[in-house]
């Protein structure tokens, strides 16, 4: 009898019922409030092949991660056209088809801020586990364009801590550190090869290994024999550079001023090399779980486009695992991505404000958007038409100190004043108002 091969499996019609304990029925729900969530914060989809060019995961991901190195499912192009011998791999992770098809399509000059969303199946060559399999399926995000402002850090990671919280999912822990950049990873490799020099023969052989071709990949270990020296090791955050830590310093007080509970890992680095700056990622101490906790991740990657020939772009993106979301479950959809609001700020006091009055509109199921620029208002104006936003609220210092508040109509140009302490109401308003008539 031919079985399925291993650590993968068949999902039979019982998994596709009404019962909530169904894996798809769970599936199906965490799907569904993503989109939403995604919506919500102006995300669009986007599908890619599942399976790429071999080269793309190598430069992108980088050859000597373990993805590379051991799991991917790679084979020699047979198609009898001009590209066969090609090498292809089925996809390990999706952020390098993501940026590939970014730059392929030249999404850039569509817009400044490009969001987009994935859901679909990706492929490991490695042992299964509780929750882990060799296909296995991701729910993903990237935010790609122009500025590397760490509010965008702090705005995706707030959504994703959202969107848990909306399917209930608590008893998890928001980890977050910065890996630097091309500056300070120098600096962090002469301190772990310095400060375990005298110990690397005790450790893990793919720490020995590592030790050579990629030090800082070390942090990374789960191997138990490595902790205790990990563990020993001083923090990266006291090497990195004035940027580096001007800008986590930023994400940590954007995550502070929005109530977002986390604790400082500074070893921390994640498992693939394209991650710069901000890496994060979300555990469950949850029993359900296991030992291998983390539920998602993921970090900045402001070099990743030029490594694959595109043009210089900042990119902040994350991964979600169904498998384990579904098993970290206890027992809405929007719009394709149009914002009902654009808040058009003049001035660091009303950008601040924005950030704030963003979130207070999304926990209210308004799909919001928020200029990361700073632009003169008629070039702001001319992006919420760009994105077919139905209302733009318009602040500055003028704005700020009166408590009256300009709500715009981007359908008619039409203009009223709306008071501070009752804007969200208005707005809710408003919007309901046009929803009804289109």
């Amino acid at each position: 009898m031919i079985q399925v091969p291993q650590y993968t499996r068949d999902l039979l019609p019982a998994d596709f019922s009404n019962d909530p304990s169904a894996f798809v029925h769970a599936f199906q729900r965490v799907e569904t409030v993503a989109r939403a969530s995604f919506h919500r914060y102006g995300f669009q989809e986007i599908r890619t092949p599942i399976f790429e060019r071999t080269e793309l995961f190598a430069r992108g991901v980088g050859l000597e991660t373990d993805i590379v190195s051991k799991e991917m499912f790679t084979w020699l192009d047979r198609g009898g056209d001009d590209h066969e011998g090609e090498s292809l791999t089925l996809r390990p992770e999706n952020t390098a088809p993501v940026v590939r098809a970014y730059i392929q399509h030249q999404m850039w000059t569509k817009s400044d801020l490009v969001k987009l969303f994935y859901i679909g199946p990706q492929f490991r060559r490695e042992r299964g586990q509780r929750g882990r399999f060799r296909q296995f399926f991701q729910v993903g995000a990237e935010v790609l364009g122009s500025n590397d402002h760490p509010a965008i850090d702090a705005e995706a990671i707030e959504m994703l801590m959202g969107l848990l919280a909306e399917l209930g999912i608590g008893d998890t822990e928001l980890r977050i550190n910065s890996v630097g950049d091309e500056e300070c990873r120098p600096r962090f490799v002469e301190m772990i090869r310095r400060e375990l020099a005298d110990k690397i023969h005790l450790m893990s052989e793919a720490t020995r290994q590592r030790y050579e071709t990629n030090p800082l990949r070390i942090l990374d270990s789960k191997a138990e024999e490595d902790q205790p020296f990990i563990e020993n090791l001083p923090s990266t955050i006291e090497l990195l550079n004035t940027e580096c830590r001007d800008h986590f310093e930023a994400v940590c007080r954007y995550l502070e001023s929005r109530g977002i509970r986390f604790r400082i890992e500074p070893r921390l680095v994640r498992g693939l090399d394209y991650y710069t700056k901000t890496v994060f990622e979300v555990v469950s101490f949850s029993d359900a779980i296991g030992a291998q906790n983390a539920l998602l991740g993921g970090g900045r990657y402001d070099k990743l486009a030029e490594t694959l020939g595109g043009p210089p772009t900042k990119g902040f993106g994350f991964a979600l695992g169904l498998d384990r979301i579904v098993m970290a479950l206890p027992e809405t959809t929007a719009g394709p991505g149009r914002p009902d609001l654009f808040i058009v700020h003049l001035g660091a006091a009303a950008f601040e404000k924005g950030l704030l009055l963003a979130r207070e509109a999304r926990t209210a199921g308004i799909a919001c958007a928020i200029d990361f620029e700073k632009r003169s208002p008629k070039s702001a104006l001319r992006l919420a038409n760009k994105l077919k936003a139905r209302f733009a609220l318009i602040l500055g210092e003028n704005e700020l100190e009166s408590g009256q508040w300009t709500l715009r109509s981007m359908a008619d140009s039409s203009q009223e004043t709306i008071p501070a302490s009752d804007w969200l109401a208005s707005i809710l308003a408003a919007i309901g108002s046009v929803r009804n008539a289109e």
